[in-house]
């Protein structure tokens, strides 16, 4: 079997025309015709690097950690078919792999190359940056060199980005289509081509912008904060139509590789499964980004595309069948004959490819905040007493945070923990989480806003305007987190924090 696995970041299912989105994506379209639709896939752990440990892993990872590298103790699939004969081969521009809390998940794989460039990647050097160019030409709201100076290395990136093929998503599928050339007629290897875009900041050729789309007419605004919305109308749709073009331009790339496959027959003898970590909220609900305010189905509610050979009758049919982030690891060992480790709780895809995928409850959370249950119907949002209240903790052999090590605060808090069911018999270190800590979202000063309790039915309200009261469904619900919890291990002492606690008899 050969395998190619994509995966964007931050590409919102509502905004793709084939599942009746505003946004014209004829390659998605054309995606759709050749695969299996998943009309119910969600998140599990967020954001970007929890996301991408569940689907390392398949396990749910915010009822213990944080973002943070790979544990010891953690199964890989990439590793997994590593060891079975299968070549992994990973083509990203996502820079947080590179990053103190993104360490051990590309070494996984036997062979990789990194796209240098996106967000803030410190990737170009400039000592004494333009600044006074910076300000005329960018939107103090997106790139003040004062309030962000992050954002400066950003646009020192850009500065080496003038043409569209030295962008990473040119390049990344340029990457992409090397190791197809070289490889595609080798059997037993997996391709996970992997694009930052289209995470902000939303930056596009001028090709990909459509007319009647924005009349805005001043600097450069493509980057919003994760906050409230507080832009005009004009700069509103300013940014939403720059998030357009950049996902314009990830379905134009995407034809590059559906043509691929399309010219070498592909089709008859590789897999191909394309999702996103999460999605993003472009000023639904008065917010943007995602973290901070309720799961809400902009954020949680992703794409998931699958196309198996032995299912190719399936092409063009849409999957109702509730499934998760961490589903893809499983589906990629048995993709390739591999056995699926006890420690792995999520489901493989190909149960719900043969119809045999039953009844489940899903959840989604970010370490330290509020837990989103879904059955597929309704949604609902549990959140903590208090999101800052003592009484949490991190559980860790490698005590990074996305930027930098825990702190000396955090480090005196440690003590060793006895193991986990899924830490293969390797005691932990258990640290306090201090609200204070550098963790998302509390990184930037901020935290969880929103808070409450909230259930919505999906169906009958699928904006999330109006939410609803049901005692049988929040039972239900309840009994499936609770469940999911227990499946986890997760924490003795989370369950009085979370305020479960009267829901473990």
């Amino acid at each position: 079997m050969r395998t190619v696995f994509v995966l964007f970041d931050s590409l919102n299912r509502h905004a793709l025309s084939c599942y009746g989105g505003e946004i014209d994506t004829p390659n998605f379209d054309r995606l759709a015709a050749r695969t299996v639709q998943f009309d119910r896939h969600y998140t599990g752990s967020l954001p970007c690097m929890p996301a991408r440990r569940d689907l390392q892993t398949g396990r749910l990872c915010f009822p213990h950690r944080s973002w943070g590298p790979l544990e010891p103790f953690d199964n890989s699939f990439a590793g997994i078919l590593s060891q079975k004969g299968v070549h992994t081969h990973l083509v990203t521009d996502h820079f947080h792999y590179f990053e103190d809390g993104g360490a051990g998940y590309h070494t996984r794989y036997d062979t990789w190359e990194f796209v240098r460039g996106q967000e803030y990647d410190q990737w170009k050097a400039s000592v004494a940056p333009p600044l006074d160019a910076y300000r005329a030409r960018y939107a103090a709201a997106s790139y003040d060199p004062d309030r962000k100076p992050r954002r400066v290395q950003h646009l020192v990136n850009r500065d080496h980005m003038q043409a569209e093929q030295d962008q990473p998503t040119p390049r990344c599928m340029a990457a992409a289509l090397e190791f197809l050339d070289e490889n595609r007629a080798a059997d037993d290897w997996l391709l996970q081509l992997e694009m930052f875009d289209p995470h902000e900041p939303f930056h596009a050729p001028d090709r990909f912008r459509r007319d009647g789309d924005s009349d805005y007419t001043g600097g450069v605004l493509d980057w919003p904060d994760y906050q409230r919305v507080t832009e005009t109308p004009e700069e509103v749709a300013e940014i939403r139509a720059n998030y357009a073009a950049l996902v314009r331009m990830c379905d134009a790339y995407l034809g590059h590789l559906l043509d691929y496959f399309d010219a070498h027959d592909l089709w008859a003898d590789t897999a191909l499964i394309l999702t996103t970590d999460h999605g993003f909220l472009l000023s639904e609900h008065e917010w943007w980004g995602k973290c901070r305010m309720p799961y809400y189905e902009e954020v949680v509610h992703i794409p998931l595309f699958v196309h198996h050979p032995d299912h190719a009758e399936q092409a063009g049919t849409r999957c109702s069948a509730l499934t998760q982030t961490g589903d893809i690891m499983p589906t990629l060992l048995d993709l390739h004959g591999c056995p699926i480790p006890d420690e792995v709780t999520a489901h493989s895809l190909m149960a719900a490819l043969r119809g045999e995928a039953g009844d489940r409850v899903a959840a989604t959370g970010i370490f330290g905040g509020p837990i989103g249950v879904t059955d597929g119907r309704y949604m609902m949002f549990h959140y903590p007493p208090d999101v800052l209240g003592d009484g949490l903790f991190e559980y860790t052999l490698n005590p990074q945070h996305m930027r930098a090590p825990f702190a000396s605060a955090e480090m005196q808090t440690a003590v060793m923990a006895p193991p986990f069911a899924f830490t293969k018999g390797m005691p932990v270190m258990k640290i306090a989480a201090l609200p204070e800590a550098m963790r998302v979202p509390n990184h930037d000063g901020q935290t969880f806003e929103d808070q409450g309790f909230a259930l919505y039915d999906l169906e009958a309200d699928p904006g999330q305007k109006a939410p609803i009261r049901d005692a049988g469904v929040e039972t239900r619900l309840y009994t499936g987190l609770m469940d999911i919890l227990r499946a986890t291990d997760a924490p003795a002492e989370s369950y009085g924090w979370y305020g479960l606690a009267d829901r473990t008899v």
